[in-house]
């Protein structure tokens, strides 16, 4: 298969000069203006590009700057004379250039250059090719991620309707602190899916502490085994790797004591920071024990004296800023169940939003 060549100058014997020197090995195309070349480039998969840059409509650097994105694989070739350095210079910084030719130029040297051209053509291809296959395999992890959150918000949902709306919330309260820290993309989308999940995998999720007396000893045997699955589940899954370690280090204190870890400041990810924060939060302002309910001003005192001990004193200061119908504003959204035209009921669209960045 031979390359398509565009040749672009307004001078008629340049144009013929260079079209018979390559027409046995490439297939030539040739145009007068920037205009025709456009034309013709809008027709054809070119290959390799070589205009002049005099030329008296449209210079060689303006045609190359509008068909960039025309044809982005294309090899870009510039003709010039020495006093066209300060264009040349810019056409090479702006990487619309991959060499340019001065006038006049020696056959044989122009010869190697158009061949390393089509070389480089290939390689442009093949790397688009990566790019392209690496952006296909990127989606389907993201797809493949939804689907298994979405799945393991459900069991938690059906197995404890009390413990999802208290993972909702959580959701809520973790998005508001985090839009306020500089948290990745990747990351504020990996503490919404650990805080939709952190109770999955949790032994006391049906009580307050180790038995909860209303249940018969085979519930808690069964609730036991339940969440010992779970855990083993979330550990399994390649893609919620990072959610896993959120949802392990979020119990840890700041300062490092009392907790099995040991980790403490900025050895805690800074995302289980947060989630503990949300968490204890809305523990404390609507408990799924026989807890008393506290206000929001009690709440936050009861965090702020904590500071530095069992919280994260940054964490605590960006929650402060949030008063409670911030709060309750980023919880409602949570639990809306409705984003970016995702409809499903049962998964948050806070962390619809933030997988599919």
């Amino acid at each position: 298969m031979k390359y398509k060549l565009l040749i672009v100058d307004d001078e008629l014997a340049n144009l013929r000069l260079i079209e018979r020197l390559f027409s046995g090995e490439y297939e030539c195309l040739s145009a007068s203006s920037g205009a025709e070349a456009i034309r013709l480039l809008e027709q054809h998969d070119v290959a390799i590009i070589i205009t002049d840059q005099r030329m008296s409509q449209m210079t060689g650097i303006d045609l190359l700057k509008r068909t960039a994105q025309l044809r982005p694989h294309m090899v870009r070739i510039l003709l010039t004379g020495y006093t066209d350095v300060e264009a040349l210079v810019e056409a090479i910084n702006c990487g619309l250039v991959y060499m340019y030719v001065t006038k006049p130029w020696n056959n044989d040297e122009l010869k190697m250059k158009i061949s390393r051209a089509c070389e480089h053509y290939e390689n442009n291809k093949k790397r688009n090719s990566l790019v392209l296959a690496n952006d296909r395999l990127f989606q389907m992890i993201k797809e493949t991620k939804l689907a298994i959150v979405t799945g393991l918000v459900d069991m938690l949902r059906i197995r404890s309707q009390s413990e999802y709306d208290h993972a909702v919330r959580v959701c809520g309260y973790a998005n508001a602190i985090a839009e306020r820290m500089a948290l990745s993309d990747e990351e504020k989308a990996d503490l919404s899916a650990a805080s939709l999940l952190h109770s999955l995998g949790q032994r006391d999720i049906f009580g307050n502490g180790s038995v909860n007396k209303r249940r018969s000893d085979d519930q808690s045997a069964i609730a036991r085994e339940q969440s010992e699955c779970e855990a083993r589940l979330l550990a399994a899954i390649p893609e919620l790797v990072n959610v896993k370690d959120i949802i392990r280090f979020h119990g840890e204190n700041f300062d490092g004591k009392g907790t099995e870890g040991g980790l403490k400041a900025d050895q805690i990810p800074q995302a289980s920071r947060i989630l503990r924060v949300a968490d204890e939060y809305d523990s404390m302002i609507q408990p799924t024990t026989s807890l008393a309910r506290m206000r929001h001003d009690e709440a936050m005192q009861f965090l702020m004296q904590r500071s530095g001990k069992q919280f994260d004193p940054t964490v605590l200061e960006i929650m402060s800023q949030l008063n409670p119908d911030d709060l309750d504003s980023s919880a409602t959204v949570t639990a809306a169940g409705e984003s970016n035209g995702v409809r499903n009921e049962r998964l948050e669209p806070a962390f619809v939003d933030a997988v599919v960045w």
